[in-house]
């Protein structure tokens, strides 16, 4: 090639790269609006495993992703206005831990997509057909294993080998108390144990309950996790102390706020992994099409102090299994 011809190749070719990065300036980057609802009073344990999650996925929020959040503060009828307020802003995707929260979406819109986080019976709600085939517009990942009511019925009976009388208090209405009720049943008869069924709604309801589990000499006790009752956990915790009633929950945010013992999955852990599904789901995949996944990952976190207050000693057996202990 002659040196005149050169020049004018690579004259042309440096004209063209300023021509070619604007266009690719030009070009709009998608940013996503994830929209999220819940019974709850503001962000739980979940909602930071799920940021976490999209964050190590190399989502930016306020430059990839923005954050729509809604909270109905244990106020099921505000459940419907707040999914139209998140329609409304064009949300991508509607993610909640919340059967409630996303039954009211699907009453209104059934084919925005939908990512569970931390539902407890996804199938028994009607939130999905089954995990392997999910249908509709849902999907994500369950806390449900049909194994960890049982596992905590007998983990409260090796704490307390001497209960007779065991309590399960549920909120309610909630479509998964009927599973854990269920569940709970079958494995106090294999123990022997007699067990108590109870309901609450609001925190007077929950009040109303320990004085009925004191009438009734409940010895031991079951607390079911849910949104509405995460903001009263350091109440619960409270009253099962003043009453020597030792306690077991599914979230570790009860024993760190001052209840005695917890076991289920790793919720942050649910959360990370949702944000998995989110991701899928803006790269083109659809919810009938990605399994719904059950939990991996559990926690046992203990708390000696409300042990104390109990009056009882944490068998060596239980803490050596224990991934947290609190003083």
């Amino acid at each position: 090639m002659k040196r005149r011809e050169f020049i004018t190749l690579l004259g042309g070719a440096a004209a063209a790269w300023p021509v070619a990065a604007r266009a690719q300036q030009a070009v709009p980057r998608r940013t996503y609006r994830i929209g999220s609802i819940s019974l709850a009073v503001g962000p739980s344990t979940p909602d930071e495993g799920f940021r976490k999650g999209l964050h190590d996925l190399g989502y930016r929020e306020g430059y990839d992703i923005i954050f729509i959040s809604r909270w109905a503060a244990g106020n099921q009828g505000r459940l419907g206005g707040l999914v139209e307020e998140l329609l409304s802003l064009n949300v991508d995707v509607i993610v909640s831990g919340t059967t409630e929260a996303i039954l009211a979406v699907r009453r209104i819109n059934q084919t925005i997509p939908i990512v569970m986080t931390t539902t407890s019976d996804p199938i028994g709600s009607g939130l999905i057909a089954s995990l392997a085939r999910p249908g509709g517009n849902t999907t994500g990942v369950t806390q449900f294993s049909t194994d960890l009511v049982g596992k905590r019925v007998e983990i409260l009976h090796e704490l307390v080998p001497t209960i007779k009388q065991l309590a399960v208090l549920a909120y309610w209405p909630h479509p998964p108390t009927e599973q854990l009720f269920r569940e709970a049943e079958d494995a106090a008869k294999v123990l022997g144990l007699k067990l108590r069924l109870l309901k609450a709604g609001g925190f007077e309801e929950i009040e109303s309950a320990f004085e009925a589990m004191a009438r009734e000499r409940a010895d031991g006790v079951i607390v079911q996790s849910n949104a509405v009752w995460n903001r009263h956990l350091r109440q619960v915790a409270d009253l099962a102390n003043k009453r020597r009633l030792p306690v077991i929950h599914e979230s570790a945010d009860f024993p760190r706020a001052g209840g005695l013992i917890s076991y289920g999955p790793d919720r942050y852990d649910l959360g990370r992994r949702a944000a998995i599904y989110v991701d899928k789901i803006f790269k083109g995949a659809k919810p009938p099409d990605l399994p719904v996944e059950q939990p991996v990952k559990f926690e046992m976190v203990i708390n000696r102090g409300a042990a104390k207050t109990i009056g009882i000693t944490i068998p060596q057996s239980i803490e050596v299994r224990a991934d947290e202990v609190i003083e």
